[in-house]
C-alpha cells in the first residue's frame, strides 16, 4: 500500500513526482471555470434569488415527483437492487468541474472501484449551472470506464436549471415541466420568476452522443425521482435532495421518515453535509423538525450520514445516546478545494480533535494555498510555505499534534505566522470566538472557488463502502494528480461501522 499524506510529504503529492495518466482521458478542449467571472456568478444566481424572494424548490420538486410516479416510479421511491449480503459501492461528491481537478480523479476511482456494485454521486454533478449539454464532459466521458450503475442526488448547482438536465440523465429522460402560471406583479414570486436563471434549449445530438459513452446495460441506473433509497444486502441507502438552500420540503420530510422506519441498518447520503467545518448543520424540514432528528432516532438505526457540497473529506464519530453515528463530508470528488486549515480545532457533538479527521491534512491545505496566493500575487518570497512549516504552524496555532510526522528542519518563524493569519488559518475555540472573524465563510464563498489550479496535488478524494451482514467499512482514498497515487490510491482514512 502506498504511503498517504499522514506518512509522508510524497505520499501528499509534494515534490517532484511523475504526473499521471489522467490527462489522456479528458476532451482535447477543455473549457476553465472560473467562478470569479461575472458570466458564471450570474448564471448561478438562482440560489441568491431564492434567498431573498422565497425557494420555490420544494414546489418544483413536487412535480418532478409527480411526473415520475405517473410514468410508473415506484410511489415509495425504494430501489431493489439485486446484490450479495458481502458487496461494495463507491461515494463521490461535487464531481463535475470537466476539468483536471475532476479527470484526475478518475483513475483511482477506477482502480479503487474494481468489483464494487455501484455508484452514488453525493452533490453536484455538473457545474456551473446543471446544463443538458455539459454533461458529456462532466459525467459521461470520465465515468465511461466505471462498469456499474451510477445513481446521483443533486446539489444545489443542478438545482440552476430547475433540475431538468439531471432528470433526463438519472431519471429515465424526464420530460420537461409545463410552465408555472405567471405570478401577480410586484410580489416577491413575480420578482424571483422576473429575475430567474431559466434552462437553455437542449443540443440532443450533443447529448444522444454523450449517452454512448456510458451504453452498456450494466451502467444504466433508472432513478424513481431526485431522492430515493436503495436495498442492498443487509443495508438501506437514502439519498436526499437538500435543493437551492440546503433543507427538504414537507413532502420529502414524510418520505423520508416513512423509509426510515425498520431496523434494517441505514446510510444517509445528502446534498448537505450535517457537520462540517467543526460545526452542526442539523438540516430543517419544512413544517418542523430536522433531517439530523430522523438520523438520531434510534428506532432508525442510521449508521453513517455522508454529505456533499464542502469540497474536503472529513470525519465526526458522534455519540448518539451510546451508539456511534459517523457523520462524513465527501465533496472531494472533483471540484476546486475548500480548505481545511480555515477549520478551528474541533470541538462539536461530543468530538474532540483526538476523533476528527480531514483530508487534506490542515497543514497540506495551508501550504497550497500559500503557494497558490504567491503565485497570484507575485509575492512568492512572502507568502510560499513549505509543507513542512505550514503543517507546524498549524499544530502550533491550534494546540494540536501534527497529522504528519514534523519535519527535523521546520522552524515557526514571525513571516511563517504572519502568512498563517494572512490565509485564515484556524484557532483554538477560546481564541476563535475572541476574534470572531467570517474567515471560513470567506474562504468557502470567495478564496476557495478561485483556488482551482491545473498541476498537482489536487487534494482530492472519493469513498469506498465494503458491507457484510455485520459491519461497513468505509475507506477514503486520495487522488493528487500523481501517477504513484493514480497506481496505488492512498488510503486516507478508513473506520469500520458496526451495523448490530
Amino acid at each position: 500500500m502506498s504511503d498517504s499524506s499522514r506518512d509522508t510529504a510524497q505520499g501528499a503529492g509534494w515534490g517532484p513526482a511523475e504526473q499521471g495518466a489522467y490527462r489522456q482521458l479528458m476532451p482535447d478542449h477543455v473549457e476553465k471555470l472560473s467562478w470569479l467571472n461575472p458570466r458564471t456568478l450570474w448564471a448561478a444566481r438562482n440560489g441568491v434569488l431564492a434567498s431573498w424572494f422565497g425557494d420555490p424548490t420544494g414546489r418544483t420538486r413536487s412535480r418532478w415527483v409527480a411526473r415520475r410516479e405517473a410514468a410508473g416510479a415506484p410511489a415509495d421511491k425504494v430501489v431493489r437492487h439485486e446484490v450479495p449480503d458481502r458487496f461494495s459501492f463507491m461515494v463521490i461528491g461535487d464531481t463535475g468541474e470537466g476539468d483536471a481537478s475532476q479527470y484526475a480523479v478518475v483513475p483511482g476511482f477506477l482502480k479503487a472501484g474494481q468489483g464494487t456494485e455501484f455508484a452514488v454521486i453525493a452533490s453536484d454533478v455538473n457545474y456551473p449551472v446543471g446544463r443538458a449539454d455539459d454533461y458529456g464532459d462532466k459525467f459521461f466521458r470520465p465515468y465511461q470506464g466505471y462498469p456499474a450503475p451510477v445513481y446521483a442526488i443533486p446539489g444545489n448547482h443542478d438545482w440552476y436549471e430547475d433540475l431538468g438536465a439531471f432528470m433526463r440523465v438519472f431519471c429515465a429522460d424526464t420530460p420537461a415541466l409545463d410552465p408555472e402560471p405567471r405570478p401577480r406583479p410586484l410580489t416577491r414570486a413575480w420578482w424571483r420568476s422576473l429575475l430567474w436563471h431559466r434552462p437553455r434549449p437542449t443540443d440532443e445530438q450533443r447529448l444522444a452522443a454523450a449517452r454512448a459513452l456510458r451504453p452498456a446495460p450494466a451502467q444504466q441506473a433508472e432513478q424513481p425521482g431526485p431522492y430515493w433509497a436503495i436495498d442492498a444486502g443487509p443495508v438501506r441507502i437514502v439519498g436526499i435532495d437538500t435543493g437551492l438552500l440546503g433543507t427538504i420540503d414537507a413532502q420529502q420530510g414524510a418520505w423520508l421518515r416513512e423509509v426510515s422506519r425498520g431496523a434494517r441498518p441505514k446510510i444517509l447520503i445528502t446534498g448537505s453535509p450535517l457537520y462540517v467545518d467543526g460545526e452542526h448543520h442539523p438540516c430543517p424540514v419544512e413544517g418542523g423538525g430536522t433531517v439530523d432528528d430522523i438520523v438520531r432516532a434510534a428506532e432508525h438505526h442510521y449508521v453513517a450520514a455522508i454529505g456533499g457540497d464542502i469540497h474536503n473529506y472529513q470525519r465526526y464519530p458522534v455519540d448518539v445516546d451510546g451508539r456511534l453515528v459517523q457523520y462524513v463530508v465527501a465533496g472531494g470528488g472533483g471540484a476546486f478545494m475548500h480548505a481545511t486549515h480555515t477549520i478551528p480545532r474541533v470541538s462539536v457533538g461530543g468530538v474532540t480533535e483526538r476523533d476528527f479527521r480531514c483530508y487534506p491534512l490542515r497543514g497540506d491545505s495551508l501550504a497550497f494555498y500559500s503557494r497558490l496566493y504567491g503565485r497570484r500575487l507575485r509575492l512568492p518570497r512572502l507568502f510560499d510555505l513549505s509543507e513542512a512549516a505550514a503543517t507546524a504552524v498549524v499544530a502550533e496555532r491550534l494546540g494540536i499534534e501534527p497529522g504528519r510526522a514534523p519535519d527535523a528542519g521546520a522552524r515557526v518563524t514571525r513571516r511563517t505566522r504572519l502568512v498563517a493569519s494572512l490565509l485564515g488559518t484556524g484557532r483554538r475555540p477560546e481564541r476563535a470566538a475572541r476574534l470572531r472573524l467570517p474567515v471560513r465563510k470567506i474562504y468557502t464563498q470567495l478564496f476557495s472557488p478561485s483556488s482551482t489550479t491545473y498541476s498537482p496535488p489536487f487534494f482530492k478524494s472519493f469513498l469506498r463502502l465494503d458491507v457484510t451482514a455485520d459491519a461497513v467499512r468505509l475507506r477514503c482514498f486520495a487522488a493528487t494528480g500523481n501517477r504513484a497515487q493514480e497506481i496505488d490510491p492512498p488510503v486516507e482514512d478508513k473506520v469500520t461501522i458496526p451495523l448490530c
